[in-house]
C-alpha cells in the first residue's frame, strides 16, 4: 500500500512496441528536445552572417560528436560492467548516454565544423547554449515518466517523494525518491529564461555559452546529491568532478572576455599631398629684372 502523500507515477516507459521496435518515452522528448534547441538556435541567429545552411550543418556535426561523446562517457562511468561486456559498447540503442558526454562532444564537433568552414563561433556558440538547455529540459521529462537515474530514498509520506509504481518503470518500484531528474528539469528552465534574457545584452559573443555552462555545471553539481550515481573519486560522482572542471573553465572564460581589452582603433596616418610638377616657391623673392639696355654698336642714323 502507497503512502497517499507521495507523488505516485504509473506510466509504462515504453510509449510504442511494434514488434522489435520500441519507442520510449525517454526517446521521444529526447528528438522533441533536440528539434526544439535546434529551432530556437535558429531563430536567434534569423538575421546574422550565418545561413539556415551553416545552422543546420553544425546543427549535424553537433548532434555526431554529441552522440559519441555520450557514449563515451558513460562507458568510462560504468567501466567495470563494459570491461567484462565490451560488445555491449556500441549497442548505445539499449540505452547509456552521459549529458556531459554530450554537452562536450557535441561543442567540439560543431566547433570543428565551424573553424574548417571560417564560421563565427562566438555566435554559433551562444545559439547553442540556449538550445543545448532548452532540449535538456525537455528530455528530462522522459527521464521524469520513466524513472531513470534514481534519486536518493525518501521516508514514506515525504511531501516532495516521488514512488513509481508500474511494473515495467526503471525506477525503484514503490520506494519514494527524489525526483532528481525533475530538479534539474526546473533548473534548467530557470537557465534557460536567464539565457534568453541575456541575449544581445553582453558585450562579447561566446559570453552566453560559458555563462550556460557555468550555470548548468553549478545546478548538476548540487543535484547530483540527490541522485544514485556510482562515485568516482573524492567522494564525488563522475558527474560532479566533470562539473567542477567544466565550472572552472567557464568561470575563467567569462574573466577573460570581460577584462580582455577592446581592439583599439587606429587613426590612419595623414597622407603626403602628391608631388606638384610646380617647383615650390622660393623663400625669397626673385631678383627684379634690369630693363634692356641698347647696345654701343648699334648703328647711327645719318
Amino acid at each position: 500500500m502507497y503512502n497517499a502523500y507521495d507523488m505516485t507515477i504509473y506510466i509504462d516507459p515504453n510509449l510504442i512496441t511494434l514488434g522489435p521496435f520500441v519507442l520510449s518515452w525517454h526517446g521521444l522528448f529526447s528528438a522533441v528536445g533536440l528539434g526544439a534547441g535546434i529551432w530556437i538556435a535558429l531563430r536567434l541567429l534569423r538575421g546574422t552572417v550565418l545561413t539556415e545552411d551553416d545552422v543546420m550543418t553544425t546543427a549535424f556535426w553537433c548532434t555526431v560528436g554529441g552522440l559519441i561523446g555520450a557514449r563515451l562517457f558513460h562507458v568510462l562511468d560504468q567501466w567495470q560492467y563494459y570491461s567484462q561486456n565490451p560488445v555491449q559498447i556500441v549497442l548505445i540503442n539499449e540505452g547509456g548516454i552521459a549529458i556531459f558526454g554530450a554537452i562536450i562532444g557535441g561543442t567540439i564537433g560543431g566547433l570543428i565544423y565551424a573553424y574548417v568552414r571560417k564560421l563565427p563561433m562566438g555566435l554559433l556558440l551562444d545559439a547553442g547554449g540556449v538550445g543545448l538547455i532548452l532540449g535538456q529540459a525537455i528530455g528530462r521529462i522522459g527521464d521524469v515518466i520513466n524513472g531513470e537515474h534514481h534519486g536518493m530514498r525518501l521516508p514514506e509520506g515525504t511531501p516532495w517523494g516521488v514512488t513509481y509504481t508500474h511494473p515495467n518503470t526503471l525506477g525503484e518500484r514503490g520506494l519514494p525518491n527524489h525526483l532528481a531528474v525533475g530538479y534539474e528539469l526546473v533548473w534548467d528552465l530557470l537557465v534557460y529564461g536567464v539565457l534568453l534574457g541575456l541575449w544581445g545584452r553582453l558585450p562579447r559573443t561566446g559570453m552566453i555559452f560559458w555563462t550556460y555552462l557555468l550555470l548548468y555545471s553549478v545546478g548538476r553539481f548540487v543535484i547530483t546529491f540527490f541522485r544514485q550515481d556510482t562515485i568516482a573519486a573524492f567522494g564525488l560522482t563522475q558527474a560532479q568532478l566533470v562539473a567542477l572542471g567544466t565550472g572552472a573553465v567557464a568561470l575563467w572564460a567569462l574573466v577573460y572576455l570581460l577584462t580582455r581589452p577592446a581592439p583599439a582603433t587606429r587613426t590612419p596616418a595623414p597622407t603626403e599631398p602628391p608631388p606638384s610638377s610646380e617647383p615650390p616657391p622660393s623663400a625669397e623673392p626673385p631678383a627684379p629684372t634690369e630693363p634692356p639696355v641698347a647696345s654701343d654698336m648699334a648703328p647711327e642714323r645719318r
